[in-house]
């Protein structure tokens, strides 16, 4: 796993029935994929204040499954000041959060 933080991801798998880690996973992708949006939408309209909420938001969540490099990003989303800062983000959040759905469907996938 490389963007995975294997403590809590394996963690959750193992801890978990199969059909609840792959729903966790499933709204995971969701929800990353709506506040990524929503991180998009703020820069176009230079709302700071959106971008952070969302920054804030995708942060908790990548933390919980684990998105270790996608919780760190996002994070510095929300210390981003102005769209100079924030947008330069915004395909890199898109990357991470990609990258991190596609290994905890793996992960899913994968006998404990």
């Amino acid at each position: 796993m490389s963007v995975l933080d294997p403590e809590i991801a394996l963690q959750l798998r193992e801890d978990l029935p199969a059909e609840v880690f792959a729903t966790i996973v499933a709204t995971f992708e969701a929800d990353s994929a709506r506040l990524l949006t929503t991180l998009e939408a703020a820069v176009a309209a230079g709302n700071g204040a959106a971008f952070h909420r969302a920054a804030h938001t995708l942060a908790g969540a990548a933390g919980a499954v684990g998105a270790r490099d996608l919780a760190a990003t996002a994070r510095r989303g929300m210390k981003a000041a102005g769209n100079a800062e924030q947008a330069p983000l915004l395909p890199l959040l898109r990357a991470q959060a990609g990258a991190a759905a596609a290994e905890l469907h793996a992960l899913a996938g994968a006998a404990p």
